[in-house]
């Protein structure tokens, strides 16, 4: 069933409070989608973010950001004020999200709250924690031993909570409990408020497609709580770290720090912990994208320690018996592979193996000195077509700096009248999009919106700028829902619910 859908992280959408809620902007966003006969809402991973602000360096991989709470529904249930509220410093302006206020501001109004709630009498709360205790009790007492520490990653903690010491532990549950129940607040607040958004998205026919990152941080939950997952020593320290290796555009590759899961130790537990993980996705998500999809095929290893990942190597992931078993226990899922970047044929053969859609970027197509596989002659249907994803320039951005004789190529291959000019061409490669074979399309909601580089989402490898645009309250006019309808309708793609509304 051909479909399509916007890429539009939760951070991006307007609010009053400096970063993108569950808010009733939101709720209006996804009224939008439903105006425009979109099927498709992607977004980032949702996970509590720390230093760097990266979705794909979080402090779990199963707690909530609460940064996304919507503190307006607090405040119409009683447990804050409007004066509060607007007494607290969220941002410097609408366009980009300052993480060092929202830090500051957050946390002190979120414990506000909590003051107020008697929380622990609560039953809906007292069922939330019981079906989530297991990652919950984990994630709330590192967050409160984290903070004991002044922020310090756990493997500069004392050594007895380090290594999870019996008689540690339960000292820290007891000092720390109130501060535990906080963070367990959040994320009941967090999973109520973004069910209520999820549930509305769908009861419009909109689906949500989230984004599970392959590895987890080194300085986060779920490696700290359950180190036997990952290649660590007798210290808890690993012995080698995740990264990839140097090619045409990093004389050094990428070193990315996070721990390498320990596949024997997965495979003698029956990948419970992955069962786990991607069925609480499900929970969350109604489509799952996995991120760096040929981990699982084969894993770039870096010795712990080194500066650069020069001297890696790759080594053999799970491959299609992780898969097999998630099949067996979780039955037919909706997965997404994000197979970009060099694919060996053992890659290949596991995404066939497991039926997923492969992902397929219009920037990448345009490269007049050979033929491409991201070309949409080359396209099969079951696919995912993207203009750009969250790590590319917006298409306006990445347009004003392609070479001439690609200019020249892209046009060609559009059948773009002579001398058109630059807003014709970028509506054309979206066109393009739209027009492919491919069963579903998602556009980056900024090249709708026809803006430059100061809208690009991330930019690999870089610390600084990234995850911080934000669109304006009244960027997404009946006049932009309109015109991504009409190229919806044209190439068959109007969400079903639309498509019976309209006969």
């Amino acid at each position: 069933m051909r479909a399509s859908g916007v890429l539009l992280p939760i951070s991006s959408l307007p609010s009053e409070y400096g970063i993108g809620t569950f808010s009733k902007e939101a709720y209006r966003f996804v009224d939008k989608l439903e105006e425009a006969g979109q099927s498709y809402w992607q977004i980032l991973p949702l996970g509590p973010t720390g230093y760097g602000d990266s979705p794909y360096q979080s402090f779990s991989t199963f707690a909530g950001n609460p940064y996304y709470i919507d503190l307006e529904a607090l405040m119409n249930e009683g447990l804050l004020t409007r004066e509060e509220l607007d007494a607290c410093d969220f941002k410097d302006n609408d366009q980009y999200v300052n993480y060092e206020k929202i830090y500051f501001a957050r946390f002190d109004i979120l414990r506000k709250a909590y003051e107020r709630s008697n929380i622990r009498e609560n039953q809906d709360f007292v069922a939330f924690q019981e079906k989530n205790a297991f990652w919950l009790n984990d994630y709330a007492l590192y967050m409160a031993v984290k903070n004991k520490f002044e922020g310090k990653a756990w493997i500069e903690w004392d050594m007895d909570i380090r290594m999870r010491e019996a008689k540690a532990l339960k000292a820290y549950r007891a000092e720390l409990e109130d501060e535990i129940t906080f963070y367990q607040f959040q994320q009941y607040l967090f999973a109520k408020q973004w069910k209520n958004l999820k549930d509305y998205a769908n009861e419009k026919g909109i689906k949500i497609i989230g984004d599970i990152p392959i590895y987890v941080a080194f300085d986060g939950a779920d490696s700290w709580s359950n180190p036997k997952l990952f290649q660590f020593d007798e210290n808890y320290l690993p012995i080698a770290v995740a990264g990839c290796p140097p090619d045409a555009f990093s004389a050094t590759g990428q070193l990315w720090g996070n721990p390498l899961y320990d596949w024997d130790y997965h495979k003698r537990t029956g990948y419970k912990w992955w069962i786990q993980r991607v069925q609480y996705c499900f929970e969350m998500y109604d489509v799952v994208r996995i991120d760096h999809f040929r981990g699982f095929d084969e894993y770039y290893s870096i010795p712990y320690g080194e500066e650069t990942a020069v001297n890696g190597e790759w080594m053999p992931g799970p491959g299609y018996d992780l898969f097999k078993k998630l099949n067996s226990k979780l039955g037919d899922m909706e997965i997404i592979a994000e197979d970009l970047g060099f694919l060996t044929d053992t890659v290949l053969e596991l995404l066939e193996q497991c039926g997923y859609p492969g992902m397929k970027i219009l920037q990448f197509a345009f490269d007049s000195r050979e033929d491409s596989d991201y070309l949409p002659h080359n396209y099969p249907k079951n696919c995912i077509v993207y203009t750009g994803t969250h790590d590319n320039d917006t298409l306006r951005g990445w347009y004003s700096v392609l070479s001439e004789s690609d200019k020249k190529f892209a046009a060609e291959y559009m059948n773009t009248p002579e001398g058109a000019g630059e807003n014709e061409i970028l509506w054309d490669i979206i066109r393009l999009a739209m027009a492919s074979v491919a069963d579903t399309c998602i556009i980056p909601f900024q090249d709708y919106l026809d803006l430059g580089s100061e809208a690009r989402i991330n930019t690999p490898s870089t610390l600084g700028s990234n995850w911080e645009w934000r669109m304006g309250k009244d960027d997404f006019t009946t006049e932009v829902a309109e015109r991504i309808k009409y190229l919806t309708k044209l190439y068959a793609r109007l969400n079903e619910k639309e498509e019976e509304e309209e006969v």
